[in-house]
């Protein structure tokens, strides 16, 4: 490549150096001169400009920048149209950057001329974000130059230099636990914080449960939760625990969990305690949890939702980067508690309808829906499992011993609506609660009071399986049985506002089979509904 200022006269097919501002416009860097070019730059006053002359084993900015480029991404990772000497390798969706430091500081040390810019390692990002850049600094470099890159490139041998590690999709529970004279805000900040996190990896945080802050009452929620199906429980405390054995890692033992590290070396967040039950992750909050800046809460969640271990070893080797001086993302006022907006794709808004109205005439004188299943009545597990999962909203609708249900629900994020006709059977409860419905839902799953084996897991799976465009009504199946709970979308609700009697919707069923859609479960819990004493003490329990 010659590069230089050069005449009028000998700029045919010469690369631009600078942008130029013309009395119609402007001539922009990098652009291959031409004969009508150089007649419009005689014009404006210009004897000469600064640009090169390409030799036959060159590369022009843009090619070179591309050819680069092209090294470099791995899963998750594309490379844009180059410009100006500039290609960006973007995210094809939210997750973890993951680098390759030895391939991108090789392709460095060539020459001047070639340069690789990258975020830092395992930064968050969205999909569309730019995680790096190749410039190449000149108009053009040698063809040589860019063999040499490739060469380095190919020598590392580890594979790629940038890749994703894509967030997965987690149904998260959090406790929040309260002392006497506690601020009412206390509790709706922590929601809004947690699930703003939650939602911004692209998870669900859909349980919610408020107790005091005692032991047991905390080791009775953990149960709840992780019955509930919940992948990952955070805990925000009433106070912040001292040690090990505080009031909530206590609690945490108590639930059969164990304590993995207590601290981290990273500010703000040190105070985040790690701990698991079985093999769902348990995080105790730090007091700054509370705040939406950036602190080491933030990296736990986005190592973990990664799919990247997360144990005592790696929380000590965050240390190194870990003082964080971020500014703040949003203004941040105190006293707001304003709610996230969910990230719902467009139709897919399903909500839960939770029937618990009936009287148990065959439980010999006691209300099933309150009967204790594994210490949880049967009538909150299933508005845990709603709550924990995928759908957008809970309705429960009571009749029978109103009071008392909505009671054994106390803590929950739940909306209710009475049914006074309960005694006519299921289908006053399904038209009752269907009118309960937010006029935005495009499904809803009806969930049965005494199926307390199902768990979110059950419910996730027929909203999986739910096609807006089909519109069609999803069932769970297993070995060619039907069960329960079912998923209507809207399309039905005015046929379903029709049935009467006590089969709730099986008639539409009936009609409506060539609409049918099976979502495969491999369990028997779509089965288990509890009509007696007998079958209460048959319930296949995990």
């Amino acid at each position: 490549m010659i590069f230089g200022e050069f005449p009028l006269a000998e700029c045919d097919g010469l690369l631009l150096a600078h942008s130029l501002r013309l009395p119609d416009g402007a001539m922009k860097k990098g652009r291959r001169l031409t004969g009508a070019d150089i007649q419009t730059l005689a014009a404006a006053g210009h004897a000469s400009v600064y640009g090169a002359r390409l030799a036959a084993d060159d590369l022009a900015e843009d090619a070179a920048a591309a050819t680069v480029a092209a090294l470099l991404p791995g899963a998750g990772i594309v490379a844009r149209k180059a410009y100006t000497g500039r290609c960006n390798l973007h995210a094809t969706q939210r997750g973890l950057v993951t680098i390759d430091a030895d391939i991108i500081d090789r392709i460095n040390r060539i020459d001047e001329a070639v340069t690789v810019a990258t975020l830092p390692p395992l930064t968050a990002v969205r999909a569309g974000a730019v995680v790096a850049t190749v410039k190449i600094i000149p108009l053009a470099v040698g063809r040589e130059l860019i063999a040499r890159c490739t060469e380095q490139a190919e020598q590392a041998g580890r594979g790629a230099a940038l890749g994703l590690l894509p967030f997965r999709q987690q149904r998260a529970g959090l406790i929040v636990t309260e002392q006497p004279g506690d601020p009412a805000k206390n509790y709706a900040t922590a929601v809004t914080s947690s699930r703003r996190r939650i939602e911004d990896l692209g998870s669900h945080l859909g349980l919610v449960q408020r107790c005091a802050h005692r032991r047991d009452a905390v080791a009775l929620a953990l149960r709840e939760a992780l019955v509930a199906g919940c992948d990952l429980l955070m805990i925000a405390g009433a106070t912040v625990p001292k040690d090990r054995a505080d009031t909530i890692p206590s609690a945490i033992v108590a639930a059969g969990g164990e304590i993995l590290h207590f601290g981290m070396p990273v500010e703000p967040g040190n105070m985040l305690l790690l701990a698991r039950i079985g093999e769902v992750p348990v995080i105790i909050l730090p007091g700054c949890a509370r705040s939406r800046r950036t602190n080491g809460l933030d990296w736990v969640l986005q190592r973990m939702l990664a799919g990247l271990p997360v144990g005592a070893g790696e929380v000590m080797a965050m240390g190194v980067g870990g003082l964080i001086r971020s500014a703040p993302e949003a203004e941040e006022d105190p006293e707001a508690v304003a709610p996230v907006a969910q990230r719902i794709a467009p139709g897919h808004r399903v909500a839960a309808l939770v029937l618990a109205a009936g009287s148990s005439r065959r439980m010999a004188g006691s209300n099933k829906l309150l009967a204790p299943v594994g210490g949880v009545p049967m009538v909150r597990r299933a508005a845990n499992a709603a709550l924990a999962s995928r759908c957008v909203g809970v309705v429960v609708v009571t009749g029978h011993d109103a009071a008392a249900v909505r009671q054994s629900l106390a803590g929950l994020e739940l909306e209710f609506v009475h049914n006074a006709a309960h005694e006519s059977g299921m289908a006053s409860s399904l038209r009752a609660g269907l009118q309960a419905l937010p006029g935005d839902i495009d499904a809803v799953v009806v969930l049965l009071g005494d199926m307390p084996c199902i768990d979110a897991g059950h419910i996730d799976r027929l909203v999986e399986v739910f096609d807006p465009r089909r519109g069609n009504i999803v069932v769970p199946m297993k070995d060619g049985r039907r069960g329960n709970p079912i998923l209507w979308p809207r399309k039905f609700f005015a046929e379903m506002q029709q049935v009467q009697g006590d089969i709730g919707a099986r008639e539409l069923l009936q009609r409506h089979a060539d609409r049918i859609d099976a979502a495969a479960c491999d369990d028997e819990a779509i089965f288990a509904d509890v009509d007696t004493p007998a079958a209460l003490e048959q319930l296949p329990l995990p």
